[in-house]
């Protein structure tokens, strides 16, 4: 009998693609298309949450052009269960690019060339090889103050 891979194994196997070709050092907005599912939710704390491909794929793609340095990357092995994958990550980027108004807590005029450097964890839910939402608790508190947006004592 031939060694079948289990829903979880395929279930990491989506996920490492999106996280190489979606956050990764290059973005792939084909992979949006192929493996996000047509109404999925990206939330992250640092912005307002995306729903569906054509939004995600302004989100990254305003996001790269503010940071044309984004990556982000896997910090340990995921963790899957059933339908859900969970992994840890660490990145940033410069802001050398357009204005970007896209975090919660304010904007950034052009290219101000402040560095952001973080970390987080993500929850994956994957269902028939589509990822029907990502929601993700980062250091937003960190990537903020890098960013100036806010301020310590």
């Amino acid at each position: 009998m031939e060694n079948q891979k289990t829903k979880e194994e395929l279930n990491k196997e989506v996920v490492v693609r999106w996280f190489t070709h979606f956050w990764g050092e290059t973005v792939d907005l084909s992979i949006v298309d192929e493996i996000a599912a047509p109404d999925m939710l990206l939330k992250y704390s640092l912005h307002e949450p995306r729903n569906g491909r054509e939004d995600i794929k302004t989100f990254i793609t305003d996001f790269r052009a503010a940071f044309p340095n984004l990556n982000f990357w896997g910090t340990a092995d995921l963790i899957a269960e059933g339908d859900y994958v969970v992994g840890q990550w660490e990145g940033g980027g410069t802001h050398t690019g357009i204005a970007f108004d896209d975090f919660l807590a304010g904007s950034l005029p052009e290219a101000t060339g402040r560095k952001m450097h973080f970390t987080g964890t993500t929850v994956l839910k994957v269902v028939d090889g589509k990822i029907v939402e990502e929601i993700g608790l980062d250091d937003g508190v960190t990537a903020l103050t890098q960013l100036g947006l806010i301020k310590t004592v």
